[in-house]
């Protein structure tokens, strides 16, 4: 016995139209796709059938920079209630980084972290290992081992590797062994302690501020080593003019150089921050809106390859401790569709599929994985979307544990109602 979702309206090339099939899935895989209009009666006889009338059917979307918390940080997320988050999102896969309670610096804790998706997750998990032991900057992991353990990449995500000679070493580890190193991009000695941007909104509130140096320089050296090595150097969460346009130059020049932003780093500034709210301090902070601006056109150029969330939650206690104290990040799994919809689809910036390539196709082929494309033969993982749903974002409905979220309250368009992992229903907003 198959499943079928009929009357799916399925994004083709020109984005204005969608085109009415029937899709066709039976053990966890896709087997056709076909017209509406050439469907019958005795072909959707015993099957399970979702009726997709009026919806959006896609591949389902890809998160390449996720927080899940576990180890160690239940009380935030846990893999379970982060995976639930992402179904709500519409994503079917997710990687997420090491920076866990023990990090994910050895084989038994990156096999522990499997095994807990593998019980509890409702989506496809995939996990990056650690550059260094401790992401302490002083020693690479096992690089070998860790690949054979199902890791997927190698990052120090939440500090930027100091030395460039480590990080020279791990790009030449890296790519002997044909996977990337994903970079968060951090020069310390520029930080001092700040929570905020160097702007508008540090100067109003007396605040120290992390300039887009503290990004830029690491991007530029780490660009150069990457042409040098031959590794795929992958930039997370670009948020600084000065970085898209050493990435751009890195490109121009050959490097396998590819780069992610977020969400709110296409729509907030430095100057929306409305007062002392940690639910605004995420790292790297909002920029100034002529960052902004760039963000925009290096997706639009290609020099920013595909949008990701940083989903980094965090307890309602940590982030009410104010600007300075708080932790830095916010939660984007369940928001991320909905705002790049809403703010750039149906404005008409952009086109519906020029929103989807960055979310399906394009991160699965850097990555290369064999989801991000509904097509025969591929997984069934199949996100369903009511791009005429709307309303205001309430964190209070979130499955994810964490709230902290700028978005709050705002009305957005182009809401996931279901999301299909491996052929299996495992979110609906109702039957659809």
């Amino acid at each position: 016995m198959g499943n079928w979702i009929i009357n799916a309206g399925l994004a083709v090339e020109d984005s204005a139209e969608l085109t009415l099939s029937a899709i066709f899935y039976e053990n966890g895989f896709i087997s056709k796709i076909v017209l509406m209009g050439t469907v019958t009666q005795a072909e959707l006889d015993g099957h399970e059938v979702l009726d997709a009338e009026g919806k959006l059917v896609t591949a389902g979307l890809i998160d390449m920079h996720v927080h899940f918390r576990e180890p160690g940080f239940e009380y935030k997320e846990t893999i379970a209630t982060g995976t639930h988050s992402a179904a709500r999102g519409g994503f079917t896969t997710v990687a997420a980084m090491p920076n866990t309670r023990p990090v994910i610096d050895n084989v038994d804790t990156l096999k522990t972290v499997y095994s807990k998706a593998e019980a509890e997750g409702i989506v496809r998990v995939l996990s990056y290992a650690c550059i260094t032991k401790g992401e302490l900057g002083r020693e690479h992991t096992d690089f070998a081992a860790l690949k054979e353990a199902g890791a997927i990449g190698f990052t120090d995500d939440g500090v930027g590797v100091q030395s460039a000679a480590m990080m020279r070493e791990a790009m030449k580890q890296a790519a002997a062994l044909g996977l990337p190193i994903i970079a968060h991009c951090e020069d310390d000695t520029l930080i001092h302690g700040a929570p905020v941007t160097e702007g508008v909104f540090a100067e109003k509130h007396g605040l120290k501020g992390i300039p887009n140096e503290s990004e830029a320089i690491h991007v530029a050296r780490d660009s150069m080593l990457a042409e040098t090595t031959g590794v795929h150097y992958h930039v997370c969460h670009v948020s600084a003019e000065q970085s898209a346009r050493q990435i751009r130059l890195a490109k121009q020049h050959g490097a396998k150089v590819t780069a992610e932003v977020c969400p709110h780093h296409l729509l907030l500034s430095d100057e929306d921050i409305p007062g002392l709210d940690a639910n605004w301090k995420m790292n790297p902070p909002l920029r100034s809106p002529k960052d902004v601006q760039a963000m925009i056109d290096a997706v639009e150029d290609g020099t920013i390859d595909i949008f990701v969330t940083d989903h980094a939650p965090h307890s309602e206690e940590e982030k009410a401790k104010g600007m300075m104290a708080a932790p830095f990040g916010i939660v984007g799994l369940e928001t991320a569709f909905p705002l790049l919809y809403t703010k750039f689809v149906e404005t008409g910036k952009w086109s519906l599929k020029f929103v989807l390539d960055r979310m399906t196709s394009k991160p699965a082929e850097l990555f290369n994985l064999p989801t991000g494309v509904l097509a025969p033969g591929r997984p069934a993982d199949i996100a369903i979307i009511d791009l005429n749903k709307e309303k205001e974002v309430d964190p209070s409905e979130f499955a994810s544990k964490g709230r902290n979220t700028p978005f709050t309250g705002w009305k957005l368009k182009g809401w996931p109602v279901a999301t299909i992992v491996g052929g299996k229903l495992v979110w609906s907003e109702s039957r659809v």
